[in-house]
């Protein structure tokens, strides 16, 4: 018998994201509305709610309106910062083109979005959700999916608590708890280790293409008054992945309340040089005039990393399965073009939320949702991700120029009504590498820490803590494949790939190289599970509340 205690409930969320939040209050909602008692519970890995989310952000408020209509009204922070302004830069080293917005389809543009902090969004979202009666548990990261005899879903397990490096339990040991549930939402955002196992277990990928990944470096900055214009949206394409064949990305700006800019880049994993490093790809894209004349006289405030979806349309895996359904990122609903996916989350999150009440209304238990995919079909969000399905693609086999423009083409045509009649595929991103010795190294500039930085120093301002006498989260499935393989082929990627400084390669000048994982460093973007050339890491949750802790980010 087991020693875990077990609570239950009708439905059971794993994410206290904008999906799962979202998730979570229509079900409280729609129980109001029919006078029905429904228990609710939100299980959050972070040591609070928005501690471990990251995103750029600007927001359409479109799910927003949807479930909260009064929310510009009721203290919510996001409504402090409409956007005003929207720019797009092409870039070259030094110089910058400006593209016109009247050259972009319609819902390119950033009318009547706004920009700030995702994760004070999902502060107040928590607020209220648990003002409508759900149970919030931050600082208990699911680590274990339940199933019932049939093989069904049936809730999870948080993880151990107080189990050291070895396996071995300290005096401060506590058993994980069981939550069972009639249904199961996973809203563990990209690439959620227990959604990866329910993709696995239940052949949910049969169907779609592979998913595609980028890895989003964030910082936020106080910048000089005379330079900060709220709500002004700065996007790049361009300089500086353009210098290195193979790779490609862009870079975001956005002022946002309180005199601060959050900024950053992104670079595609499908990248094909092992020596390149998205983290410094992000430090020089700061050096280029027109970005560092803005940052000049500012400081740094914080930093993070995030892996984000980019396979879209394509991507989306079937949904439901017996017991559960997959929600948001956990799916991958990101429209990449516009570089958003809260709102999409955010809807999904609604929708399975309908779908799981009138389940519940019906005594229904552990089956599949089949109204979820129903109503995501027939829901503009199928429609936002459907008409950009061949941008992300078609950039990546005809190269930024070429592919920008043919891609604003098809959106264009899309918006007139004209469907293309083909879609593009991805591949896998952790195929993509090349050999160390087919492509050339990359001499990154020393920061000078006024503009850039070093990646032990940027964690250092992400406050990520981890227990450092708990069992390592980054697992190998085999221990001697960075050494014997990954070196001698792609100098071991990790050390370059990981923004967080988590993975070393140490004793190479000796001739007894080590591979060392920090595992204290990790800020949870996952990029390790994702490029790894052989998918020889997988990444697990560690004790709860570990990880970063990101303000206003």
């Amino acid at each position: 018998m087991s020693e875990r205690e077990s609570m239950p409930y009708d439905v059971v969320i794993v994410g206290a994201g904008p999906a799962g939040l979202a998730a979570a209050i229509r079900l409280k909602q729609l129980a109001n509305e029919k006078g029905a008692e429904l228990a609710v519970c939100v299980l959050e890995k972070g040591s609070e709610v928005g501690a471990h989310i990251l995103s750029g952000a600007v927001i359409d408020p479109m799910a927003l309106d949807e479930l909260l209509p009064e929310w510009r009204d009721q203290g919510c922070p996001l409504a402090a910062t409409p956007v005003t302004e929207n720019h797009h830069w092409v870039l070259s080293k030094k110089g910058r083109r400006a593209i016109p917005e009247f050259t972009l389809p319609p819902f390119m543009h950033n009318d009547g979005c706004y920009t700030g902090s995702l994760g004070n969004l999902c502060r107040w979202l928590a607020e209220q959700a648990e003002a409508l009666g759900v149970e919030i548990f931050p600082g208990f990261a699911a680590a274990e999916v339940l199933f019932d005899e049939s093989g069904a879903v049936m809730g999870v397990a948080t993880g151990d608590m107080g189990v050291a490096r070895d396996g071995t339990r300290k005096p401060d040991y506590q058993p994980g708890l069981e939550l069972h549930a009639r249904y199961t939402f996973f809203a563990e955002g990209v690439r959620g280790h227990l959604s990866k196992q329910l993709m696995k277990q239940f052949d949910l990928r049969r169907d779609c293409d592979p998913q595609v990944y980028g890895i989003g470096v964030k910082e936020l900055w106080d910048i000089a008054p005379d330079k900060h214009v709220p709500g002004r949206v700065i996007h790049t394409q361009g300089w500086p992945l353009s210098e290195t064949q193979g790779s490609n990305g862009g870079g975001f700006l956005y002022h946002q309340a309180n005199g601060q800019v959050a900024l950053g880049y992104v670079t595609w994993l499908n990248y094909t040089n092992p020596h390149l490093s998205p983290f410094h790809e992000m430090q020089r894209w700061k050096t280029h005039p027109a970005i560092a004349e803005i940052l000049e006289g500012g400081k740094r405030v914080s930093y993070g990393a995030r892996a984000i979806n980019d396979g879209g349309f394509q991507s989306v895996p079937k949904l439901v399965f017996p017991g559960g359904a997959l929600i948001g990122c956990s799916a991958g609903f990101l429209n990449v073009p516009r570089i958003k996916g809260s709102h999409t989350a955010m809807k999904t999150g609604m929708m399975a939320a309908e779908a799981a009440f009138d389940a519940v209304q019906a005594d229904r238990r552990a089956d599949e949702l089949s109204a979820y995919p129903q109503a995501y079909e027939a829901s503009w969000v199928y429609e936002e991700l459907r008409k950009v399905r061949n941008v992300v693609p078609m950039v990546k086999k005809y190269g930024d120029l070429v592919g920008s423009g043919l891609s604003g083409v098809t959106m264009w045509l899309e918006h007139w009504g004209v469907k293309m009649p083909f879609t593009m595929h991805h591949h896998p991103d952790h195929e993509s590498l090349w050999r160390k010795d087919q492509v050339p190294p990359i001499d990154y500039p020393k920061p000078d820490g006024v503009l850039t930085f070093d990646r032990l120093s940027s964690v250092f301002i992400s406050n990520t803590n981890h227990e450092e006498d708990q069992p390592v989260h980054l697992t190998l499935k085999d221990p001697a494949v960075p050494i014997a393989h990954n070196l001698p082929l792609y100098d071991e990627p990790a050390q370059r790939y990981c923004p967080a400084g988590v993975y070393e390669v140490v004793g190479e000048e000796t001739g007894d190289p080590k591979f060392v994982i920090n595992a204290q460093n990790c800020v949870h973007c996952k990029t390790c599970d994702i490029k790894d050339p052989t998918q020889n890491i997988n990444w697990v949750v560690p004790e709860g509340g570990g990880g970063p802790n990101y303000p206003n980010m």
